[in-house]
């Protein structure tokens, strides 16, 4: 999609600032900082301020870690565990940060530790001329969500709910945009923008997710979180594996995913042959259990490469379903 590549580099005007907080600590140097308080002292807390710049709202959006059911756990142990380390204020910084933020109980506590630098910086920022947090926070509190990314999309609704029409959303996951395209054509009556920003510097650009939503339709606009969820959601489980989608979504798919009781009898057909086209565009199959048998024994794929069964496949779908259409 060529208005996907436009760069847009002027900073737009908005009224709200929604950040991914694990994105801003991967993204922040440590510069000459020695300790987790000089940190969040020196770097964390000045880049949160430069974000209120003429701005009237701010959120700070973190992941969840849950101790147990948790749907991100196998991703998260696929990316390696690092060393564990405590984080307290007075504790010193690891040597090798990324090393550090690998393990998922060091993440933790350094968010949680991050979080309450906020506050202090809300009670701030309060007597001043901006407010970093709503007063109301009866719509997030229900949140569980494990990601950042789709309670991102909480606070911007809550954001609407409050009165702000021009939102902006920093990032690095281009899933995000998925999902933010979804959130604009789902609320473009209460919503004038919805940005996301990516990158730094020079190389900062700007996204339009309200445009891309009208350039779309409703009706794609509404596939694209089920489109996500089948294909590429990390946090639904058992996932596909490694697919790259560059198909485009089938007219019947939006309707699948927003309905969370959904049996996928009527549309099976059409994604099994979707399936199929992800793993071997040249094939003229429309059964997958055929298509593993093929890929396995003529193509000499491995196990971890092949497509799910039929009956996996089913269950992944009505996942994705839910995933898309309640959560």
């Amino acid at each position: 999609m060529l208005f996907l590549a436009d760069k847009i580099t002027d900073a737009p005007h908005v009224t709200s600032i929604i950040l991914d907080g694990p994105a801003v600590v991967e993204m922040l140097k440590l510069g000459g900082s020695r300790t987790f308080q000089e940190y969040s002292t020196a770097v964390f807390i000045p880049y949160i301020e430069s974000q209120l710049e003429y701005r009237s709202r701010l959120d700070v959006v973190w992941n969840c870690y849950l101790k147990s059911g948790s749907l991100k756990a196998t991703v998260r142990c696929n990316r390696g565990k690092g060393i564990r380390r405590r984080v307290t204020a007075s504790g010193p910084l690891p040597s090798n940060w990324q090393n550090f933020l690998r393990n998922s109980d060091n993440k933790e506590e350094l968010f949680s530790f991050l979080s309450e630098q906020d506050m202090q910086l809300v009670v701030k920022e309060k007597t001043g001329t901006h407010c970093s947090i709503p007063e109301d926070t009866a719509n997030l509190a229900p949140c569980n969500h494990e990601e950042a990314d789709t309670r991102m999309m909480v606070h911007a609704a809550d954001a609407l709910e409050c009165g702000h029409r021009r939102i902006l959303i920093r990032t690095v996951d281009t899933d995000v945009v998925i999902l933010a395209v979804a959130l604009a054509n789902e609320r473009s009556e209460v919503l004038d923008e919805l940005w996301l920003t990516f990158g730094t510097g020079k190389n900062r650009r700007y996204v339009a997710a309200h445009q891309i939503a009208k350039t779309l339709g409703p009706e794609k606009s509404r596939a694209l979180p089920v489109f996500h969820a089948i294909t590429g959601c990390d946090t639904q489980e058992g996932s596909l594996g490694h697919m790259e989608c560059t198909s485009g979504s089938d007219n019947r798919l939006p309707q699948s995913g927003f309905h969370p009781k959904w049996k996928p009898d009527g549309v099976l057909s059409t994604l099994e042959r979707f399936i199929v086209l992800l793993y071997d565009r040249t094939n003229t199959c429309c059964d997958v259990d055929v298509l593993r048998k093929k890929l396995f024994s003529r193509k000499s794929r491995s196990l971890e490469d092949l497509p799910p069964t039929r009956a996996a496949l089913e269950q992944h779908i009505k996942g994705a379903a839910y995933q898309a259409g309640h959560i």
